[in-house]
Order: C-alpha cells, then sequence, then structure tokens
C-alpha cells in the first residue's frame, strides 16, 4: 500500500500520510512521494487548494527514527528530503490547508506549520518534541514558528516541549480554528471546498505578499503590492468578481 495517498475532487487536492501503523511517521520514502506530488501535481490548474492529513489516528507523530536505528545518520544530507516538502507546501500559490487529528509532533508539526491554515479536531495534541531526544527543530520549524507565535513563546515550546491541547494551540494562534473530532472530515471538507471556489490565482498573489512582507520595509510592500494588484486585477476572476458586486450576486470564480 502506497505511503502516501492521493485524491482529487473538486478542485481538493487530498493528500493523506499513510503510515497509520505508526501514526504516520514520516520516511525517506514518504517524503520523496510528498515532494514529487507538490513538485508535479499541486500545481496543475485543476487543483484549486490542498489538503494535507493523516491517516488513522493522527496527524503525524514525526520522523520514523527506527527507519535509521544503528546507522550513522547524516543530518544535512537527510533534511534535504525535508527541504524539497517544506518549500513545495509554502510556495505552492494557491491555499495548503493542514487538517490536524491526534498528534502532530516534530517534523510532522514543523509540515503543519508550513502550511497556510492549520484546524484542529479536538483531540489533536501537539508538541515540539526535538529538545527531548537532543536535538534542535527542523524541517522549517525555526523559520515558521517565531513567526507564528513570537521568539519567546517559539523558544518556550522548543525547549520544554510542552503537549497542547487543541484548545490551547488555537489561543496560542497555532492553529486557525478547532473542530469537533466527530464532524471533523465533514467540516475540513466545507472549508476546503470554500477555498477550492475562491480565486486561487489571487490566493496565490496573497502569498507571495505575505511571505514578502516578512522581510520587507513597508517602502518595500507598498511597491510590491502595487506590481501584484496589477497581476490580480489582469485575472478573470477579479473581472468576475467586479460583475457579481454590481449584479448583487455571489461570484463565480473560475481560478483564473
Amino acid at each position: 500500500m502506497s505511503v502516501l495517498l492521493k485524491e482529487l475532487h473538486e478542485g481538493i487536492l487530498t493528500l493523506t500520510l499513510n503510515r497509520p501503523e505508526a501514526i504516520n511517521a514520516l520516511t525517506t520514502e514518504m517524503l520523496r512521494e510528498l515532494g514529487k506530488v507538490l513538485a508535479k501535481e499541486a500545481p496543475a490548474p485543476e487543483v484549486r487548494v490542498v489538503v494535507l492529513r493523516g491517516a488513522g489516528r493522527g496527524f503525524c507523530s514525526g520522523q520514523d527514527l527506527r527507519e535509521f536505528e544503528g546507522q550513522r545518520i547524516s543530518y544535512k544530507a537527510h533534511l534535504r528530503n525535508y527541504q524539497s516538502v517544506v518549500e513545495g507546501l509554502a510556495n505552492l500559490e494557491k491555499p495548503v490547508l493542514a487538517a490536524i487529528h491526534g498528534a502532530a509532533a516534530g517534523a510532522g508539526l514543523s509540515l503543519a506549520l508550513a502550511c497556510d491554515l492549520r484546524v484542529a479536531a479536538t483531540d489533536a495534541v501537539f508538541t515540539t518534541g526535538f529538545s527531548k531526544i537532543g536535538l534542535i527543530p527542523d524541517a522549517g520549524m525555526n523559520y515558521h514558528l517565531p513567526r507564528i507565535l513570537g521568539y519567546a513563546k517559539a523558544f518556550e515550546l522548543s525547549v520544554l516541549s510542552p503537549r497542547l491541547k487543541a484548545e490551547e494551540a488555537l489561543a496560542l494562534g497555532l492553529v486557525n480554528r478547532v473542530m469537533a473530532s466527530e464532524t471533523f472530515s465533514e467540516e475540513v471538507g466545507k472549508l476546503a471546498l470554500e477555498l477550492a471556489q475562491g480565486p486561487t490565482k489571487t490566493y496565490g498573489l496573497i502569498k507571495r505578499a505575505l511571505r514578502r512582507s516578512a522581510s520587507a520595509t513597508l517602502e518595500e510592500m507598498l511597491e510590491y503590492e502595487a506590481l501584484l494588484q496589477e497581476v490580480a486585477g489582469r485575472t478573470e476572476d477579479h473581472q468576475e468578481g467586479v460583475q457579481a458586486f454590481y449584479e448583487k450576486r455571489p461570484a463565480r470564480f473560475q481560478g483564473k
């Protein structure tokens, strides 16, 4: 059975980490498969939104340490597998939604942080985990966590590695929404469909702008906003949005 399941329906590409017996612990095979899909399939125009989730009882428990048991591992070489995945999630010019139930730990949490939106089931549990085995956070966590939470809280979570429940993660801003476990899949589907029916190219431009803002001055962002607005203003979805506004009806965006 494949370690990564793929399904495209109504513009929603659902990618399911599929090692439920190990709470979807990440292996080299899984990372390479995920990297390929993000590079080659996710950018296709028929894909309007990507959902990343885990099979079985959890989202992802992090790197499968058993994969390298008894070996002398080169972390620098191994982390290249994560690099393509994290960059693929962060740079994809369409919304990426992490649907988290059960455990999101270590590098599994890192992958969730690279997504644009994170929604959690009420049974979700979050932990950085790395310091517990004498390692620093990786797979982009040192980039994303302080930008989401600020330095002090990111340092606390990285060093002490507490187990956060869903509502605690929501209060910190680590996740965007918490949904009942019983209806989690249904609610995720509704949110994903709402995103899939939106102005996809505009969403991609918004991602560009927000990511640029992390290292830009106000003057640079004003110039960059003007540049991207020129691009957005030429899309068919912009024309449709304006027409729908005048006609007092919901816009029918095509992602073009």
